[in-house]
């Protein structure tokens, strides 16, 4: 293995032209952990945050940024079962990701499945990690029930979709053009709603209210959410590309036993972490397999223009997941 490495760092926050290429020591596995060769990076959210500076890595992550790949298995370190050198597979990663080798806890690597390409893969683990736990595991979803995702096109709306149809869910989802709303319907939404032209309260309260809300956009989304639930509905929210604080009149979450929940992936410990994986490797990597989900592919970039990739992000113009192509 060179001593030395590609990657793309953050020279400083701003917009997508300060992502620029250098070069860095190729990481060494520590207790639990693997490195991986990067053939493929998942390009998302938060490292456009972590960009503009509004996200900084926890204390002991990689200032790089990235939080999936997938690739080849090539340095263990001590106290690791279950992944062997040279296994191809896909991680959730604590950053560093833009580069050709990342350091990962094993417990987070799951294996590639079957059917699937290491292109395709990188796509699966930071979406597929937060829908679970967020959808599944803290909002409770079962078969049924009737499940909101707003931003359906993204890769975290793509993924709920999918999952909560396959679930048994009854699926609505928004999104911004008719080409987004077709897109989700096509992936199993009962009724996709352009929120430039159709209020998403009415749309969902006339099918009887929302049992579980899945927001990234929060601001003036949160008090509309609460109006769009049925009574006892969840709203979890993971993101806030409207904004974190709002007026909320908690009579209405009393009065209609609501639950207003939501989490982050990034700060969570490497053991929670490690029983998502678990749960997915249960659930859903056999849904994987069998081509009942599948991660939708927007655009791909080369590793040097992460600056292009991010823009392609922040305009919303993509569909589904970018990725940027690492290695060979």
């Amino acid at each position: 293995m060179s001593q030395m490495m590609r990657a793309v760092e953050i020279t400083s926050p701003g917009g997508p032209d300060v992502l620029q290429l250098t070069e860095r020591p190729v990481p060494e596995p520590g207790h639990g952990q693997v490195v991986i060769k990067v053939a493929w990076a998942g390009v998302n959210r938060p490292d456009a945050l972590q960009r503009a500076g509004l996200y900084a890595p926890p204390p002991t992550a990689s200032d790089l940024p990235g939080l999936e790949a997938s690739g080849d298995v090539v340095a263990i370190g001590d106290g690791v079962s279950g992944v062997q050198l040279g296994d191809q597979v896909c991680a959730l990663l604590p950053g560093g990701g833009y580069a050709e080798y990342v350091a990962t806890p094993a417990a987070h690597c799951l294996p590639v499945p079957d059917g699937l390409g290491l292109m395709e893969a990188a796509c699966l683990p930071e979406t597929y990690f937060t829908v679970w736990s967020n959808v599944f595991t803290r909002g409770g979803l079962q078969a049924g029930e009737r499940f909101l995702v707003h931003g359906g096109s993204s890769g975290i709306g793509t993924t709920a979709i999918q999952l909560a149809h396959a679930f048994g869910a009854r699926v609505f989802a928004t999104a911004g053009s008719a080409d987004k709303c077709d897109a989700c319907t096509a992936l199993g939404a009962e009724i996709a709603i352009n929120y430039r032209s159709q209020d998403f309260v009415e749309v969902v309260r006339d099918e009887g209210g929302a049992d579980l809300i899945l927001d990234m956009v929060g601001g003036e989304y949160i008090p509309r959410n609460l109006k769009a639930l049925a009574d006892d509905g969840r709203l979890v929210q993971i993101a806030f590309l409207g904004g974190p604080k709002v007026e909320v009149n908690f009579a209405t979450l009393m009065t209609r036993r609501l639950t207003m929940t939501g989490s982050t992936l990034r700060p969570q410990s490497d053991l929670a972490k490690a029983r998502i994986a678990q749960d997915l490797r249960e659930a859903v990597w056999p849904l994987l397999e069998a081509g009942k989900v599948k991660p939708v592919m927007d655009q791909t970039f080369e590793l040097a223009d992460a600056s292009q990739a991010h823009a392609r992000m922040e305009s919303s113009g993509h569909i589904g997941k970018i990725v940027l192509k690492v290695g060979g």
